[in-house]
């Protein structure tokens, strides 16, 4: 891990949010977030649901489909490796790194996905998985889907501050959207978790009604982009030391 920055100009943001820290402090847990990019236009694009209102968590916030890493993500089979560059990442500033946490944080960022837009992320190229987790993996194994590891991008990483109502230590990843083989349908709607699904533009995106660490990421993904959008390019994390964010490249 590099050296911590504090005035970077993303900070600002992060630091400029006001926050209510009135709960007891609690340990973050772990969660995966997945963006989807459409990069086939102009302009690329990002996949974007709006959280239900009455939701309490973010009601109203546009955001990427993720949520918190469950024990049977790191049991289901899968084709592809990630890349060593993830791995090694995602391995990083953590307690008791392992690679089955790190395979099951980009597991988790693809059944949520799935759970909360339809959209299955992998091939049918390997046959259907022999056997896979009960719950939401078993969709995987109906459609004869893989889940596929090696396309996908470690973008980020953020972990919310000391006492606040709910903490995660999410791991931003991202996809291309020809990554995606199959959409259940009926998963988005009015009393679902997401109400409704866009793709737009990514300098468009902080016209719409976001949480600041997704503008945050997005602005880091724009750069990302730019940069060639490779698996070799750090990744920007960002934590509270003394009250305030700062930002460090894994």
């Amino acid at each position: 891990m590099t050296g911590v920055e504090t005035d970077h100009p993303y900070l600002a943001l992060m630091n400029g949010a006001d926050r209510d820290l009135r709960w007891p402090n609690q340990r973050p847990r772990d969660a995966a977030t997945m963006i989807i990019i459409d990069r086939s236009g102009k302009k690329p694009t990002v996949l974007m649901g709006k959280r239900h209102e009455g939701h309490k968590f973010m009601p109203g916030k546009f955001v990427f489909p993720g949520g918190r890493i469950e024990p049977h993500d790191r049991l289901m089979p899968v084709a592809g490796a990630l890349s060593e560059f993830v791995e090694t990442r995602l391995l990083q500033h953590v307690q008791r790194p392992t690679l089955s946490r790190a395979r099951g944080l980009a597991l988790a960022a693809i059944r949520e996905t799935f759970e909360e837009t339809g959209l299955m992320i992998g091939s049918r190229d390997y046959g259907a998985p022999e056997q896979t987790p009960a719950g939401p993996w078993q969709h995987f194994l109906e459609q004869a889907i893989f889940p596929v590891l090696e396309e996908i991008h470690f973008v980020g990483r953020a972990i919310t501050p000391p006492r606040r109502p709910k903490r995660f230590d999410t791991r931003f990843f991202a996809v291309d959207r020809t990554e995606i083989s199959h959409e259940v349908g009926g998963i988005i709607g009015p009393e679902a978790e997401l109400v409704e699904l866009v793709w737009v533009p990514i300098e468009e995106a902080p016209a719409l009604d976001l949480p600041i660490v997704t503008e945050v990421m997005l602005k880091e993904l724009q750069d990302r982009i730019s940069a060639g959008f490779t698996h070799q390019l750090p990744v920007p994390f960002y934590r509270c030391v003394n009250g305030r964010f700062v930002r460090s490249l894994l």
